[in-house]
């Protein structure tokens, strides 16, 4: 794959977050038809992991959707294959250690800086020049694409 790829997938995922779709939706979507995925499936499978995992504030959808892509990428489909799953939980402990390295938090609540009594809601807020003013999520989008990218490039070498 060519450097140049990775760099217009990375800016699609940040992208694909400005046009509305959630943070998980906006980097798996990007990346997806190289697992043979395409945009609509990838877009409903990512649908709900976005603001901290249906809105809860949990973990980062960025985060989930570079685990998505890391079991597409190494994931197992035999439930005997221990060495396999194993691989895929290092990769993904190692991709949330440069989450976390670059973000400073891989919980979405932290990354936005609420506290424990933020209220929770599962409606969306709207897409405003304030909102992404006061959100740091597209730049968060773009360092998981960059992350993602970076893990690729080092396996095609």
């Amino acid at each position: 794959m060519m450097e140049n790829d990775l760099d217009k997938r990375i800016e699609l995922a940040k992208e694909n977050f400005k046009a509305g779709f959630n943070c998980s939706q906006s980097i798996f979507s990007a990346f997806a038809d190289m697992y043979g995925i395409d945009k609509e499936t990838a877009l409903k499978l990512s649908s709900s992991f976005g603001g901290g995992i249906g809105r809860m504030r949990q973990t980062c959808g960025v985060a989930c959707g570079m685990f998505m892509l890391a079991g597409m990428e190494q994931g197992t489909s035999d439930p005997k294959d221990h060495e396999a799953k194993a691989d895929t939980y290092k990769l993904v402990q190692d991709l949330a250690a440069a989450f976390k390295e670059k973000n400073g938090a891989i919980n979405c609540g932290e990354l936005l800086g609420l506290t424990p009594n933020s209220a929770i809601s599962s409606t969306p807020e709207a897409r405003t020049d304030q909102y992404y003013k006061k959100r740091p999520c597209a730049q968060i989008v773009e360092e998981g694409a960059k992350i993602w990218a970076n893990y690729l490039k080092k396996q095609q070498k």
